[in-house]
């Protein structure tokens, strides 16, 4: 039996989740039809997606095209769950991006585009909504090869486009495929040039470099009727399979994308198979990255489901290419490798969220409930002041606040409020400090002595701790100490920002036996550390957006003039008849203003998509202008 898992990816409202529904009724998963508009669709099952009609937490669920069995992820396409995406992507075989045959490319179409070419992942394009006026065929087939900077080939023909009798038929490779595809392939270029490509040579071409993501097959249809999904379930089958990577030997390799709580509480973690098995009453390894390197876990495994038809699963033995549910594992993370520790890891290479928020009240329970969706979300940093007790959140834009705030009250019965959100600044080093505190000093009043020394890491590197000293030199307990402190002491540094993109080597250490213990070098590491960081000196950085702007060709000078007041820069700017476009770089604390004022801007034509860019020095808008 061969397995794919496939994700379901679009822009919001293209009609991802009502695919998803379609392609489990057509191949016989689910008895009855979901819909979003009714809240009963088998992919968002909490009570608020439905409410809704959003996807906000990745779903599984399994169907067969004959003896393929495809576990499809159903991902959220809202902007502010980008990371939930970003995990997902990482333990797929292919995807099926959905686009809207009346809106076409859109903002988040393109940022998702990006990141599947990244990773080279497969990709079948279907152009949903066939059968609604203002739907596109040919014209959308250009906007895909211009915008998307993807090899598009059309698998299909539509009568009748734009009209609630809208029907779809395959059609034959148009003429210029086998030129497109020797464009990719030198054996296949000289036998174009020799003119010996046969319709077969070019379709089995085609399916090659459909599996190493150099060209996407586009499907048209309606997930609302059901037009061409018996079409995109046969290229679903020809195209993909056997897109997955072949494992290297038996050895149980695995990938935690998801976490979620069971109705005991317990913790789930859903795990992506590469290779070996994983089974009930295993004794696992599972490892995470942090920044003293590996970190390994080991814990006995107490129950494994495999995803079996629609969302059903069974109880069994997770084999190569499964998805499962696994219980028992307690310390377990999003992103932790399960078996083998040298395969990718599963987190999220997305930049953390750079919008922070306070909550109120706070008291206990507030907290634990915002620690437990951390857990599921990771990149939903939560913090509480020692000294004030403060809790702030940091998330990527307002609907996700809306949807913490609702979480929180549907499912711990908690009313919490939140602060204006505001951009969250950091400090990186900008030179080499030194500081060593000697055990015989006068003002050091612990056993122990520590040199530290900081200097800057490259940009989005993070903490990097390295020795200068012999690892024997302390015991092992003592270099713990040191290590964990410098982590917590740079999230908090000395003027309250966090401190990143920072290499901290360790240059002297000693104690006295059996005096010192590992108390003495927690509590010595962080005044050392703040007097290396002094002489080293910060900058203060703040986090950028990168942002795309589509507008009308005449709007765009008032519209950089505003760009350019929220403190943006320009980066590139393309005019195409009567429409254009902006790329640039803004102050992320700056984005809801300007794309309050972008309408206004552009009468309502305007159109913008944003991604994170990590963080540049401050720039301090310029409120002169009048808006």
């Amino acid at each position: 039996m061969e397995y794919l898992n496939l994700g379901i990816l679009a822009h919001v409202d293209a009609g991802k989740t009502s695919l998803t529904e379609r392609l489990l009724h057509h191949t016989g998963a689910i008895r009855t039809l979901g819909r979003v508009d009714a809240g009963n669709t088998h992919t968002d099952t909490m009570e608020l997606e439905r409410r809704r009609g959003i996807t906000i937490r990745s779903a599984v669920v399994a169907f067969r095209v004959g003896d393929l069995r495809v576990n499809l992820i159903d991902t959220p396409g809202h902007p502010d769950f980008i990371a939930e995406v970003e995990r997902a992507l990482r333990v797929l075989d292919g995807v099926v991006l959905v686009v809207s045959a009346v809106e076409g490319v859109q903002a988040q179409t393109r940022v998702l585009m990006r990141a599947l070419t990244r990773l080279r992942i497969p990709v079948l394009i279907f152009v949903n909504k066939v059968d609604r006026a203002g739907a596109r065929h040919e014209g959308l087939l250009t906007d895909l090869a211009e915008r998307l900077g993807v090899a598009c080939v059309p698998m299909s023909e539509v009568d009748g486009i734009g009209t609630g009798n809208a029907k779809v038929r395959p059609s034959s490779l148009p003429a210029a495929t086998a030129e497109r595809l020797a464009e990719h392939s030198d054996a296949f270029l000289a036998a174009y040039l020799e003119d010996t490509v046969t319709a077969g040579d070019c379709r089995a071409e085609l399916v090659r470099q459909t599996r190493l993501g150099l060209v996407s097959p586009v499907f048209f249809g309606s997930a609302r009727s059901g037009a061409g999904i018996a079409e995109l379930t046969s290229g679903i089958r020809e195209f993909l399979a056997g897109a997955a990577k072949p494992v290297p030997d038996d050895r149980l390799r695995a990938t935690v994308f998801k976490i979620e709580r069971g109705r005991a509480h317990e913790k789930i973690a859903y795990v992506r198979v590469f290779s070996g098995e994983i089974g009930a009453r295993d004794h696992v390894r599972f490892h995470r990255r942090g920044p003293g390197g590996t970190v390994t876990k080991e814990a006995k495994v107490s129950a494994v489901h495999v995803f079996e038809l629609g969302d059903e699963t069974v109880e069994g033995r997770a084999r190569a290419g499964r998805i499962a549910k696994v219980t028992g594992l307690k310390e377990i993370r999003i992103g932790d490798l399960v078996g083998v520790p040298d395969g990718e890891d599963g987190a999220a290479r997305f930049p953390p969220p750079a919008l922070e928020t306070v909550v109120g009240p706070a008291t206990p329970a507030v907290f634990a409930a915002l620690q437990e969706l951390a857990e599921q979300d990771p990149l939903i940093t939560v913090r509480q002041d020692d000294e004030t007790r403060r809790i702030s959140v940091r998330l990527y834009g307002e609907v996700q606040k809306e949807i913490i705030a609702e979480t929180l009250a549907a499912q711990h019965g908690l009313d919490v409020t939140f602060s204006l959100t505001r951009p969250v600044r950091v400090e990186r080093p900008v030179g080499t400090g030194h500081s060593v505190w000697f055990i015989t000093e006068k003002r050091n009043p612990y056993f122990a002595t520590l040199g530290l020394r900081v200097g800057p890491g490259a940009p989005g590197s993070g903490l990097t701790f390295g020795l200068e000293v012999e690892l024997g030199s302390l015991p092992l307990a003592f270099h713990k100490a040191i290590e964990e402190t410098v982590d917590a002491t740079l999230r908090n540094g000395p003027s309250g920002r966090e401190v990143i993109d920072c290499v901290v080597t360790v240059t002297h250490t000693g104690y006295f036996s059996p005096v010192s213990a590992a108390g003495d070098f927690r509590k010595i590491t962080p005044f050392v550390l703040a007097e290396a960081l002094r002489e080293a000196g910060t900058e203060v950085l703040e986090p950028a957006s990168r942002i795309e702007v589509e507008l009308p060709a005449d709007t765009v000078t008032a519209t950089l003039s505003r760009l350019v007041e929220h403190g943006g820069t320009v980066t590139g700017s393309v005019t195409q008849g009567d429409r254009a476009e902006l790329t640039g770089v803004l102050p992320t604390g700056e984005v809801a203003r300007f794309e309050q004022r972008l309408p206004g801007l552009t009468r309502g034509e305007g159109l913008m998509s944003t991604e994170p860019a990590g963080h540049r020095p401050r720039v301090s808008p310029n409120r002169s202008m009048p808006g």
